[in-house]
């Protein structure tokens, strides 16, 4: 995480990058989510599994090393929305030339024979674009099972009824046995022949003392990864095709004193400022329509209207 952070804060802007990397046994939750709900924390706890929050937005995944990640940092030429498909459509390139068909599926998977096997999540900001996803290609899925707290809403919504029927390794659909080094060599060579060769970038002792920083400040720590949720005596939630939200309002006097908004969801925006803009309303209709009336909170949350917005907070 602090790599990918790094390489899109600090390395040139106007080179395109791309990153593939593994690790040992981990839970990367999205930006938006309320972590201790996301993870069965006795049994990551037992297991000594590190949880580390990202700066992209929707689901927990489990990481191990059957699982294969890749990144891709590039000037950001849409400025909003999300094109998945842009980059996911190498893997499935890659996966062609070893006798498995894949597909884009879903607002950020991409699957096999209806089976999700890689999820996808974009981060914007400066002028770039991050996108990363995961490939489970020999994971222990059953461990995966185990230590996420998958919410039960979005299983029924997939019509499904565990994680584990919807989900897949790359391995089980091979005709003939290839290593997760083996299919690493094929993504680069896919990758290489969709964009031009590229030479290999190695990081400098500067680099990687500035990246052991961020480690130290940011992602090492329990306050970005969990974070203290406060007390709240209101909580709304719903779920819609862009994803899970989430509401926590703390309301004292009739005055929305304070709003944590959690959820799957990919924010267009850092949706801690649309919390700083509803702090200090009334908790009431003419209140939110009057803070809001020159604010867009699709803008924040795509698809999703000031007049959902305001109607779930009520609801």
């Amino acid at each position: 995480m602090a790599l990918e952070e790094y390489v899109f804060t600090s390395l040139d802007p106007e080179e395109e990058w791309f990153i593939l990397w593994q690790n040992r046994p981990a839970i990367i939750v999205g930006r938006n989510q309320n972590t201790i709900e996301e993870i069965n924390q006795q049994l990551v706890e037992g297991k000594n599994i590190k949880v580390v929050r990202r700066i992209t937005g929707g689901g927990a995944v489990y990481h191990d090393l059957g699982n294969l990640n890749f990144t891709f940092v590039v000037r950001d030429h849409l400025g909003s929305g999300f094109d998945f498909a842009h980059f996911t459509q190498p893997v499935v390139a890659a996966l062609e030339k070893i006798g498995v068909q894949a597909e884009n599926n879903g607002r950020n998977d991409i699957t096999i024979q209806g089976k999700k096997f890689s999820g996808n999540s974009q981060y914007r900001g400066r002028g770039q674009l991050l996108h990363h996803g995961t490939l489970l290609f020999s994971s222990n899925l059953e461990e995966m099972t185990r230590v996420l707290q998958v919410d039960q809403e979005k299983i029924s919504s997939k019509g499904v009824k565990s994680v584990r029927s919807r989900v897949t390794n790359i391995s089980e659909h091979l005709d003939r046995p290839i290593t997760i080094d083996d299919f690493k060599t094929i993504l680069v060579q896919t990758i290489q022949e969709d964009t031009g060769h590229q030479p290999v970038y190695n990081l400098t002792e500067k680099d990687r003392q500035a990246i052991k920083n961020l480690v130290e400040k940011k992602y090492g720590l329990w306050e970005w990864n969990y974070g203290v949720s406060p007390p709240f005596n209101l909580q709304k939630h719903a779920r819609f095709d862009w994803g899970r939200i989430d509401l926590r309002l703390d309301v004292k006097k009739g005055i929305i004193n304070n709003l944590h908004i959690f959820g799957d969801f990919f924010a267009n925006r850092d949706v801690d400022e649309l919390k700083l803009i509803i702090t200090g309303v009334p908790y009431n209709r003419r209140g939110l329509e009057k803070r809001l009336e020159c604010v867009k909170v699709s803008e924040y949350l795509p698809g999703f209207s000031n007049r959902e917005f305001i109607e779930l907070l009520l609801g």
